[in-house]
Formats: structure tokens, C-alpha cells, sequence
């Protein structure tokens, strides 16, 4: 008994002696946003909004510092211009995977902001029921590489496309994964779904030459887009694009052939 309670003891020890996970570790501060109850921080793995994907994390603090672990999240950037304003493609808010205070979702940048012309983000959340707001002005830059396009189809519809990996690519056959909305009004874009992506890749820096073992990106079951995009070295890289809708109909883009070098949507890439 004695040495049974020697070890329950010592194990007790080592448990109380653990280092707390830090939720937000690899992510830096972009804003916090207040109001007269709780302050709201946003975070990402750069430390700033692009234009783009953006994987956006939330913890929310009372006023005496306290993170909120049980709430829930909804928010709506939206872009306010000269002469009006619209939105942007953007995913519902879940707790971070292993966390109790860290919630994610994303956000997808169609354009940059400025002085005159800046992206305001809003932030409904509920603490024991009760519905509370907070919204701010947000920086969003222009991100150094083509990776979001937004288009009108040739079925008079409107669509943002933004590449969300390769992150970090690599020269070998990539796992590429995109996002594809349909724009239904100004303020409400949705998820295409049962499009094709098409992806041609090209070095116009050598030659343009393309690549093998490219596979066409197809709808997986989150609602976005799967494919293999091959890098067969390093460099500048353009990813010619061409959507197809559920019967083959091209909708947006063309075709690389040697008269026509690159497809009038695509996404850059440099590594």
C-alpha cells in the first residue's frame, strides 16, 4: 500500500509539473478588435491579411484577461469602396482542432485595401446566450504572388478562385488545393460545386515548358478542390487555369499552345 501510494504521489507530481499547450503557438498577432466586454484577437501564420486564402484565428478575452472557451462565432468582412460596398468569400467559425480557446476559419481577399478604400470586419459572438458584437478596420495587403482570381464566366456568373497549397512547394508532384465560390450577390458568395480546375504549369522564364503527372483538381467532400500540381524545379512558376462547369464546358481560361502562352486566369508561385 505504502509504495502504491509512493507512485499515485509521484505521478500526481508529474501531471501538476506539465507545461500548458499554448493554443496559439506558430501564430502572430494581426489586430485585436474591442468593445466594452471583451477584446477579440485575430491571428495567422504570417502576422498580416492578404489578399488571398487566409487561415484567420480567434480567441476572445474578458476584461479581466480570461479566454473564452465555450462560444460561438460568425463574422462578415466586407469592403468598403468610393461608391459601394460588397464582401468576399469566407467559411463558417469551429475550435481549433486540441483546443479550448482558439477558434478558425478562413477568409478569402479578393483585393487589397488602402486609405480611401479599406476591409472592415465584423464579429457576432454569444456568452451565455447573449448575442455581443465588435467590429474594426483591417489591414489586407497585396499579396507578392497571383493567388486569387476573380472572373466572370462565360455563364454570366461570378467566381473567386483562390490557391490554398501548395504553402510551401516543393519540386515534386504537389498536392495543389483550391477554392471556388460563386458570387450570388455583393454580399453573399457560396460554394461552386462539381466544377473541374484544369491546371497547366509553366516556366515562361525557360522556355515556358510545362510539366508531367499534372492531375486536375476535382470537388472533394469539404467543398474544396483536390489535384496533383508537378514542379519539376525551382523558379517562377504560372499555373494556367481553365474552369469547367459539371458537363466539360469551359467557362474561363484557354489552353496553352505555342501561339497562345498563358490562359487569362491563372496563379503564381516562385520558390
Amino acid at each position: 500500500m505504502l509504495v502504491a501510494a509512493l507512485l499515485i504521489f509521484i505521478s500526481c507530481k508529474k501531471e501538476n509539473t506539465l507545461t500548458p499547450v499554448n493554443e496559439l503557438d506558430g501564430l502572430q498577432l494581426v489586430t485585436t478588435i474591442s468593445n466594452d466586454k471583451h477584446k477579440i484577437s485575430l491571428y495567422t501564420a504570417s502576422g498580416k491579411f492578404q489578399t488571398g486564402y487566409n487561415a484567420i484565428f480567434i480567441q476572445i478575452k474578458n476584461t479581466e484577461g480570461t479566454p473564452l472557451t465555450n462560444t460561438t462565432i460568425s463574422w462578415k468582412p466586407t469592403m468598403h469602396m468610393m461608391s459601394m460596398s460588397h464582401s468576399c468569400p469566407y467559411s463558417s467559425i469551429a475550435k481549433k482542432e486540441n483546443a479550448q480557446s482558439v477558434y478558425t476559419g478562413y477568409v478569402v481577399f479578393q483585393m487589397a485595401g488602402s486609405e480611401m478604400e479599406y476591409w472592415e470586419i465584423e464579429i457576432d459572438y454569444t456568452v451565455d446566450g447573449i448575442v455581443n458584437t465588435a467590429k474594426g478596420k483591417i489591414q489586407v495587403a497585396a499579396a507578392s504572388k497571383r493567388v486569387v482570381e476573380s472572373f466572370q464566366g462565360s455563364d454570366s456568373k461570378r467566381y473567386v478562385m483562390a490557391l490554398v497549397e501548395p504553402a510551401i512547394p516543393r519540386v515534386a508532384v504537389n498536392d495543389i488545393k483550391v477554392v471556388l465560390y460563386r458570387m450570388e450577390s455583393m454580399m453573399n458568395f457560396v460554394t461552386a460545386d462539381n466544377y473541374t480546375i484544369k491546371i497547366d504549369p509553366r516556366m515562361p522564364g525557360m522556355g515556358n515548358h510545362g510539366s508531367p503527372n499534372n492531375v486536375n483538381l476535382t470537388q472533394g467532400t469539404d467543398k474544396m478542390y483536390y489535384g496533383k500540381l508537378s514542379l519539376t524545379m525551382t523558379g517562377f512558376w504560372k499555373i494556367n487555369l481553365q474552369l469547367a462547369d459539371a458537363s466539360q464546358n469551359i467557362l474561363k481560361g484557354e489552353p496553352v499552345t505555342d501561339v497562345h502562352e498563358a490562359s487569362s486566369i491563372f496563379f503564381e508561385l516562385e520558390f
